[in-house]
């Protein structure tokens, strides 16, 4: 049988997390795994150049990581209490974050949710699950929301 050890769990903060959260809670207490909680920033490093002085910038994403580690700890107390659980909060693009992070985590899953875009959405944006299972060492379950 797989010994699961470490979850992680890839949420973007939007009204269906706390639904990647249960799948992680169920996975972890019927494995006694550990949870890593991770939230992608953006960087906008790709912005540099555009006539936005670099500093404006990284003040920016300063604040951007801030408000998202308040949200994690508030997060985290509300949806994962009784787990051995711990909240991360990084800036990148998100499917190399969290390509990144299960491999150096040494994460033994990945829980995180869908957003179901279809039609030039999908081409604009991509599709940050499709890369991480496509790309991921670990196992990825993936939670589509439902409307």
């Amino acid at each position: 049988m797989v010994d699961i050890k470490k979850i992680l769990c890839a949420v973007d903060f939007s009204e269906y997390s706390p639904i990647v959260a249960d799948y992680a809670n169920m996975m972890a207490k019927c494995s006694g795994a550990k949870i890593l909680v991770l939230y992608v920033a953006p960087s906008l490093s790709q912005y540099v150049g555009f006539h936005v002085p670099p500093s404006s910038i990284e003040s920016f994403v300063g604040e951007i990581v801030t408000g998202a580690e308040d949200t994690m700890n508030a997060f985290v107390k509300e949806h994962f209490e009784g787990l051995d659980v711990e909240g991360k909060v990084v800036t990148g693009y998100p499917a190399e974050e969290i390509l990144g992070i299960t491999e150096d985590e040494k994460c033994d899953m990945v829980v995180m949710g869908t957003h179901g875009r279809k039609g030039i959405d999908r081409i604009l944006f991509g599709s940050v699950a499709e890369k991480v299972v496509k790309s991921s060492i670990a196992p990825v379950l993936t939670v589509r929301p439902t409307d």
